[in-house]
């Protein structure tokens, strides 16, 4: 079998204190057709430093002010020439074998994407482990409505994520989910494969942004959903949205095209969303008014079957006993 070329990308700031992991986790892989490009935003601390102690390793590399993380996934975008592409962020590191068991997965042409999962730590210490990206069997809307991409075990084949990019800049939280949705629209459910195999290890900790920026993350995918909502005319989610929630203007009129429907469809499964994390803070005024404008005839039965327990609970339940059966 031949080894297909691996092109990975890290873009950096300030990471000095986890970035020569990172570099070690890609280079003693030791694969032998590996493409390995470094994109730091300008760090003060001792990330250049370590870069240059791998430089003679990598294809590219640069130091200097960018426009954030999205920015720097696309600067590294114009050097790589690899059949199978990703980007490691400079706190987070892969196992051992990753390139070579992708290798193999990768040598069915028909294959675009390959997800695994990841072993998620803080301190050392192991906190779970993800079921890698959210792909609902034979249900394309729901995988978009709710669009949980766990992106740095996700890779996807060059000539597939040439098509849907560059990554979108206005984005700095969810730029990946705007990826995986894009590719969805294009390519549908078809023709990925996820394995049960950890191919990375993600690091929590005090300034990573799944930890400081939570808050911001759900402005911006609530902002996103809002902007689909626009895009498509259903001025009815769009208001609610907007009542509901914070949001914030985002453009996203190439994703439309001649998704309509599909989009129609996934946006309701976004307020199914909506409604299940509600339901989950007890937050039964916010449900109310989200049950309002989800039109049911969109999902499917099992779906309805299951909101039809929570509209049932929301009824005839008091909070203090809805909890209680939630620790159960």
């Amino acid at each position: 079998m031949s080894n297909k070329k691996i092109s990975i990308i890290t873009p950096s700031f300030n990471q000095g204190q986890y970035i020569e992991q990172t570099i070690d986790s890609v280079l003693s892989q030791n694969y032998p057709n590996l493409e390995y490009i470094i994109i730091d935003g300008g760090s003060t601390d001792n990330t250049v430093e370590i870069i240059k102690k791998y430089e003679k390793h990598l294809k590219y590399w640069v130091s200097e002010p960018d426009k954030g993380q999205s920015h720097a996934i696309n600067k590294g975008l114009k050097y790589i020439t690899g059949d199978i592409i990703n980007w490691l962020n400079s706190d987070d590191y892969y196992n051992n074998g990753v390139f070579k068991l992708l290798n193999e997965l990768f040598s069915d042409p028909k294959i675009n994407v390959v997800c695994g999962r990841s072993r998620v730590f803080e301190n050392n210490k192991t906190i779970k482990y993800s079921n890698g990206t959210d792909v609902y069997e034979n249900n394309l809307a729901k995988t978009i409505g709710w669009a949980r991409i766990d992106q740095p075990e996700t890779f996807f084949r060059k000539s597939v994520l040439d098509e849907i990019s560059p990554i979108n800049t206005t984005l700095h939280y969810i730029m990946d989910r705007d990826m995986w949705i894009k590719y969805l629209l294009k390519y549908g459910l078809n023709n990925i494969i996820k394995t049960n195999e950890t191919f990375v290890n993600f690091r929590y900790h005090a300034n990573s942004k799944t930890i400081s920026l939570n808050k911001e993350f759900n402005i911006e995918r609530n902002s996103y959903f809002n902007a689909l909502s626009k895009e498509i005319g259903n001025n009815l989610i769009s208001c609610k949205l907007k009542q509901l929630y914070k949001i914030n203007d985002i453009n996203l009129n190439y994703l439309i095209k001649n998704n309509k429907i599909l989009i129609i469809n996934a946006i309701n499964y976004f307020i199914l969303l909506l409604i299940y994390e509600e339901y989950e803070k007890n937050n039964y005024s916010l449900l109310t008014e989200l049950l309002k404008v989800l039109n049911k005839i969109f999902l499917l039965q099992k779906d309805i079957e299951y909101l039809k327990k929570i509209e049932f609970k929301k009824k005839i339940l008091p909070v203090f006993i809805k909890n209680i059966i939630k620790r159960k």
